[in-house]
């Protein structure tokens, strides 16, 4: 008899050695919500806890094989894309996905974390606008990251144009926007979500002191989790931030760089019958 498999998750990134963002936080992240991670590298990248060096991009042909191979092999329940590597391989992957409307794709490029690509930036971005926000179920963007994408169709501006430029994706057809480190108090932090009706939640957390390396792709991959595990997108957003938040509270110094948020935090913490034994312990 064949036992019930995990939700399958195929995800679009870059191999990271240190596994503080990419592919390897990807598979942690989904491991942690109990699913089954299938991996597509767009891109190898060398690096370490305080920065990315360089970047490898893979050719599109091997991405377009890596990924129709697994495909026609597993049923996947959601798709999380990352850091795309090049025109080319947005191409390659917004026609992958578009075989396959009905399953959510979570998009994360995390932009400001790679190495400035001079005029290929720009071309990046404006594929994925044209190619892959359109087919996306759930758009997870820093504020800035967000300016960097909507100075794609309009000038630079100094107002306050996040809600206007969040709006801009969704009637191109992006379903949600999730945009994080939008204003407020200098020790919080804000993520709004947003969606055709406009703001669908807004949650505030307190800052964690400290440097990190990898909130974002935690975040993205837990939503994807969460959605492949059948949540709906409002809660599955908060239930992935607490999630977050407590990967940073236990986040690990690897290197001498940043701190790496620690995604297996809660297979590390005594049972309660374990503490109370060590308060039995003590008090003798």
């Amino acid at each position: 008899m064949q036992n019930q498999t995990s939700p399958l998750i195929l995800s679009f990134g870059v191999s990271d050695p240190v596994g503080a963002i990419g592919i390897q936080a990807d598979l942690a992240s989904f491991a942690a919500m109990g699913c089954h991670g299938l991996s597509v590298i767009t891109s190898v990248q060398i690096g370490d806890t305080a920065r990315t060096e360089d970047l490898q991009f893979i050719d599109p042909d091997w991405v377009a094989d890596q990924a129709r191979v697994v495909l026609e092999d597993m049923p996947v329940a959601a798709f999380k894309v990352g850091t795309l590597g090049s025109v080319e391989n947005v191409s390659v992957i917004a026609e992958i996905v578009s075989d396959y409307p009905d399953i959510p794709l979570i998009l994360d490029p995390f932009i400001t974390q790679m190495p400035d690509q001079g005029f290929d930036s720009e071309d990046i971005l404006m594929a994925m606008r044209e190619l892959l926000i359109p087919q996306t179920t759930l758009l997870l963007v820093s504020a800035v990251e967000l300016t960097r994408i909507a100075e794609t169709w309009r000038e630079p501006s100094f107002d306050d144009v996040m809600v206007a430029d969040t709006m801009h994706l969704i009637d191109a057809g992006c379903e949600y926007v999730l945009v994080t480190g939008t204003p407020g108090e200098v020790h919080q932090v804000v993520n709004t979500l947003f969606n055709v009706s406009g703001v669908v939640r807004s949650d505030t957390w307190l800052r964690l002191p400290g440097s990190f390396v990898g909130a974002g792709s935690t975040l993205s991959a837990a939503i994807t989790a969460l959605l492949a595990n059948g949540l709906d997108m409002p809660e599955a957003v908060l239930e992935a931030q607490e999630f977050t938040l407590a990967a940073l509270a236990h986040a690990q110094r690897l290197g001498m760089g940043k701190l790496v948020p620690d995604r297996y935090f809660w297979a590390r913490e005594p049972a309660s019958g374990d503490v109370d034994q060590q308060a039995d312990d003590e008090a003798d």
